[in-house]
């Protein structure tokens, strides 16, 4: 059951309160717009804090992309399915179709974390893009920071790498 303004109502309810009262596009400006906030970490934090604000928690998103068979997708493609009408793909999927472009510049060790990144991206959602679980995700796949930095160098050029490739997860696919 969803809320809104404190009252549970159907799925109906609520997807004609994010049309009619949320107008999600205005909230986005554009669906390229949806993308740029949505690949950067940093913004797309922003932008869920904004949907919570309009009534429209991360929760109901969550509910969403299970009402339409999403469950395998990122929550983008939830908002791009209730604000565009397009057909989400899975998280799969959209690894699937960005690897070249986010392998190009990275070094094999910074490849290997990244599809490490990426395979917990696919399991778990996009929760593993948070730049707040790089930490937790260096752990996992390294053992320790010093570990990481003997491997993969700076970890401060490891954050910029774990933002930067986000936005090749988002880019339109135009195949």
């Amino acid at each position: 059951m969803f809320m809104i303004e404190g009252k549970p109502v159907g799925i109906e309810e609520f997807i004609k309160k994010l049309f009619n009262t949320l107008q999600l596009p205005e909230l986005f400006g554009s669906e390229d717009k949806l993308r740029e906030l949505w690949a950067n970490p940093l913004t797309r934090r922003e932008l869920l804090k904004k949907l919570e604000q309009k009534n429209c928690s991360k929760a109901d998103l969550l509910k969403l992309q299970e009402m339409i068979d999403a469950k395998d997708c990122d929550l983008f493609d939830v908002l791009e399915y209730i604000s565009y009408a397009r057909n989400p793909i899975t998280r799969k999927e959209r690894v699937s179709q960005a690897e070249d472009n986010i392998y190009t510049l990275l070094t094999a060790e910074q490849q290997e974390f990244i599809k490490f990144v990426l395979s917990n991206y696919i399991k778990d959602g996009v929760d593993e893009l948070d730049d707040s679980k790089l930490g937790k995700l260096i752990t996992l796949k390294y053992k320790s920071n010093t570990d990481a930095e003997r491997v993969l160098g700076d970890l401060g050029e490891l954050r910029e790498v774990f933002i930067d490739f986000q936005k090749y997860l988002y880019l339109e696919n135009v195949s």
